[in-house]
């Protein structure tokens, strides 16, 4: 049962986690292996950013579960082949009950792989540019905790990066779906003040090499 005043709940193992993977096995390992980890993979990158756009209106869960379908539909996220998808994969994909078959996101994920293909042209690689975004100390929170993650889906940072990507032409990118894909590939780290995977996670990121 999760702690209104912290918002953690116990594991399983009586170790002390944020609320919100309800301690279902395959979000709480999603929870303890990967969330908040630093990521400088351009395909990992380009992943989670589109699937935070199909999750829009969803749950996270509901697309963790379907994740390994939608690497299997989207050629495992590589970024070259996607950008080479034509008509007849959106349709291919539209019908793909595997999926979100939702036409506009899937559309979308087209284009974001042919804009990413720019960007990486441009920065050098996906990893330089997001990491830009890193917020500083000063942009950061002295403590994280429910009321501050309840309070914040959104960030001046988060909002920067949305802006920029959109004006970069890619779209499902608004500033909250950015905020959730800064958490998920560690760009901040969001467990909560007493979640036994934080000081793992900030130490990780004291370690993490960020790419230029």
């Amino acid at each position: 049962m999760m702690s209104e005043e912290t918002g953690l709940i116990a594991g399983p193992d009586g170790a002390m986690r944020c609320f919100w993977h309800g301690n279902l096995p395959d979000y709480l390992h999603y929870h303890d292996h990967e969330w908040g980890r630093p990521v400088d993979d351009d395909r990992r990158l380009f992943e989670k950013i589109c699937l935070e756009g199909f999750q829009s209106g969803l749950s996270w869960l509901t697309i963790l579960r379907k994740r390994e379908n939608f690497r299997k539909a989207f050629a495992g996220f590589d970024i070259d082949r996607v950008a080479a998808f034509t008509d007849a994969d959106v349709e291919r994909l539209v019908g793909d009950a595997g999926i979100i078959r939702h036409r506009g996101k899937i559309v979308s994920t087209v284009n974001n792989a042919r804009r990413a293909r720019e960007l990486i042209k441009e920065a050098g690689s996906l990893a330089a540019f997001f990491w830009r975004f890193e917020p500083g100390a000063d942009e950061r929170p002295a403590v994280v905790d429910l009321k501050h993650l309840r309070a914040n889906p959104t960030t001046a940072v988060s909002v920067r990066l949305s802006k920029d990507l959109k004006k970069r032409g890619w779209s499902f990118v608004g500033p909250t779906t950015v905020y959730a894909f800064m958490q998920a590939m560690g760009l901040v780290n969001d467990h909560l003040e007493g979640c036994t995977c934080r000081a793992e996670v900030e130490a990780e990121r004291n370690a993490f090499k960020r790419p230029k």
